[in-house]
């Protein structure tokens, strides 16, 4: 694949959803998991998204269990605990692998754009409104911290 728009993935009640519908949009991709130290973040980027959406913001998040088992439960788990604990409202999409060999081809291609393999939860790809990549963000950046960064973007 050579751009994010050639991409089809399965959405968190596992329709197929294609990236291309999200043309002319920013998009952040977060790989995310419900029982990490850095959970809270969910709260920062459905903040972030409220914010932008109006301005073309997208939030793609994609549940994955890789690391530290902290995503076990299923996909209806998943949407429950979003809504419950965090009100999430950007869109949830179906638990993946983000690296090793069953990585998701959607997450390779991040990964060889940001140019380093993902090291745990909460792992944020920035896209712009032409669908490039812009820059990658470790765990440890917030959303707030990132905030500037998507701005320039908007």
């Amino acid at each position: 694949m050579s751009e994010i728009y050639d991409f089809e993935v399965n959405d968190i009640d596992l329709t197929k959803v294609k990236l291309d519908q999200y043309k002319g949009k920013t998009i952040l991709i977060v790989n995310v998991a419900s029982a990490c130290g850095f959970t809270p973040q969910y709260e920062g980027l459905q903040s972030m998204y409220e914010k932008y959406k109006d301005r073309g913001l997208e939030i793609l998040a994609f549940p994955c269990n890789q690391f530290g088992g902290q995503e076990s439960g299923t996909n209806e788990e998943i949407k429950n605990f979003c809504d419950t604990k965090f009100n999430v409202s950007f869109k949830l999409f179906d638990k993946v692998e983000v690296k090793g060999e069953n990585a998701s081809s959607l997450f390779n291609f991040l990964t060889e754009k940001a140019g380093r393999e993902i090291q745990w939860n909460f792992t944020k790809f920035l896209i712009n409104k032409e669908g490039e990549f812009v820059k990658g963000f470790g765990t440890q950046k917030t959303p707030e911290e990132i905030e500037e960064t998507i701005l320039e973007v908007l």
